[in-house]
């Protein structure tokens, strides 16, 4: 029998004592596992109608778990056991948390990077099962991996379809092509988003694949789903919900950090639900992820920020916060969590009057990106200076003031940022294994400015915080990193590379960003090496190498 425990302090306690009451009285629990589209209002309605399947999946997704665990059988049958998943947003990231928490070895192909992707299939071909989730069946990324594999198993005198699961909605392009192809191909719960689909066969087929008990998983779901569907002040999904979004003013950063859960990246999976299911229409909750309890952004007590601290199902302890502070502390079983936060996320669109199930500006960023592409693609704009190995781009505005080295085009940027609602996101477009220590530069900043910064690879972050960099308040401001391939990589059957692809998704980000009035910092590295030792430099503790 799995536990749930939501405790709150401060402004997050103020927030449940405020608007729980209301919550239950309105029976929102109850009409939320009853599939009531209605609960957020007309405007939502018609998408929320075909979003809500997720709050069954516990019993619903049942008849998957002997079919992977056939398939897994056949396919280790044959000497397969490296189990690479291709997939972007919610078909990864919680199978990514699954595995990891369970100990079992899972590769997520989440990148568009032509070195990523060619380390990944070049590591054990002849023993790897690829699993390949798009629930569109049109997403670029994901089917150009596809590609890649595809042609990587002809080259090595493999049949594809001995390998290759597919994972998608029923009657999707890809249904259909894989199909045709030969494919093993499962059909998810079309009534679901993405991700909210950590329960459906895109979170389970990856992760049964990979080892996992999923029938355990699911257990651990379905003994609090009773729980979360509940009118009663008690129920832990109306209580985070609230503690999240329910505070006045609206603290609208959400710090997420682990004290010890058990559940391996479980902050990544939350940061990418949260972000990009309330940050739309001005609004919305900023998930900052940090490492520890000394991160700048828990220890500053900032007036804008909720510390949501996932700790151990055994630790009881009542969080302790000044008057000033706002504080939430989660604890239960991965299954369990899962399901809790789905719920406290449409708890928190209600609180924030928007749709928790759309994703407006993510499609946006796509767009952009293929109209590169068709123009030629990955063109860079012009920069405005070079300094050693890296060339400056100022996007959004005229905020350059003439800098012309990396650390005075930081300078500039950051001093664009207001000093008590604003945050900063770095956005790598690098190598996340080889270079990712990078992402060291985002306690750095944070530091420095005393704001919420956060740290996401692209393209991986596109269909998480991307959406609420673009949807959500206009107090951010960017550092993009980008840089050439060390040797690029054709994607089969198409007429653009991999390093042209990821080079349009830079740069389409940048533009919508710039298209909405947020200062854009693109600092690209002309030759990789020097050029991030440079920025990792500008990004440091002082700037400037200090």
């Amino acid at each position: 029998m799995s536990s749930l425990s939501v405790t709150a302090a401060g402004a997050a306690a103020d927030a449940i004592s405020r608007h729980v009451p209301e919550l239950v009285g309105d029976a929102f629990a109850s009409r939320l596992f009853e599939q009531d589209a209605t609960l957020w209002g007309h405007d939502a309605e018609s998408e929320a109608g075909k979003r809500l399947s997720w709050v069954g999946l516990p019993r619903s997704s049942r008849p998957l778990v002997g079919e992977i665990a056939a398939l897994r059988d056949t396919l280790t049958g044959r000497g397969l056991d490296h189990v690479v998943l291709c997939g972007m947003g919610g078909s990864s990231l919680a199978p990514e948390v699954i595995c990891a928490t369970a100990g079992k070895e899972l590769f997520v192909l989440d990148s568009s990077e032509p070195d990523y992707v060619r380390s990944a299939i070049e590591d054990r071909l002849d023993r790897t099962i690829v699993v390949v989730s798009s629930k569109s069946g049109s997403t670029v990324e994901t089917d150009s991996q596809r590609r890649a594999y595809e042609q990587a198993f002809r080259d090595a005198g493999i049949d594809p379809a001995e390998r290759i699961v597919v994972v998608t909605d029923p009657g999707s392009p890809l249904d259909r092509e894989a199909r045709e192809a030969g494919y093993h191909v499962v059909n998810a719960d079309p009534n679901v988003g993405g991700r909210y689909s950590a329960l459906t066969a895109f979170g389970l087929v990856p992760s049964g694949l990979a080892g996992v008990d999923i029938e355990a998983l699911l257990d651990d779901a379905e003994s609090v789903a009773d729980v979360l569907a509940s009118d009663d002040e008690g129920n832990p999904g109306l209580r985070l919900g609230a503690a999240l979004a329910g505070t006045e003013p609206l603290r609208d950063k959400v710090v997420l950090l682990d004290e010890g859960s058990g559940i391996v990246g479980f902050p990544d999976w939350a940061e990418q639900l949260i972000a990009e299911s309330t940050g739309k229409l001005g609004t919305g909750l900023l998930p900052v992820v940090v490492s520890d309890d000394s991160a700048p952004e828990v220890a500053a007590r900032l007036s804008d920020v909720t510390v949501a601290r996932l700790v151990p199902v055994e630790d009881e302890t009542r969080p302790q916060t000044d008057e000033s502070g706002s504080e939430v502390r989660i604890a239960g079983s991965l299954g369990a969590q899962l399901l809790l936060w789905e719920v406290a996320t449409a708890v928190a669109g209600r609180l924030l009057g928007i749709n928790p199930f759309d994703q407006p500006d993510v499609e946006s960023a796509k767009q952009a990106a293929r109209d590169l592409l068709g123009q030629g693609a990955g063109s860079q704009s012009a920069p405005a200076a070079t300094d050693g190995a890296v060339e400056i781009r100022d996007l959004g505005g005229d905020w350059l003031r003439g800098a012309t080295t990396v650390d005075g085009a930081v300078t500039a940027l950051l001093e664009q940022l207001d000093g008590t609602k604003g945050y900063v996101a770095i956005m790598a477009y690098l190598d996340r294994l080889e270079d990712a220590d990078l992402a060291e530069c985002r306690r750095s900043i944070a530091e420095r400015t005393g704001r919420p910064t956060t740290f996401g690879w692209g393209p991986r972050f596109l269909h998480s915080t991307g959406q609420f960099h673009k949807g959500g308040p206009a107090v951010g401001v960017y550092v993009q990193v980008t840089t050439e391939p060390g040797e690029d990589l054709d994607v089969p059957g198409r007429d653009f590379t991999f390093g042209q692809f990821i080079a349009a998704q830079a740069a389409g980000d940048a533009a919508v960003l710039a298209d909405h009035g947020r200062p854009v910092l693109r600092l690209h590295l002309t030759d990789h090496d020097a050029g991030l030792a440079q920025v990792r430099s500008a990004l440091g503790p002082a700037g400037g190498g200090a």
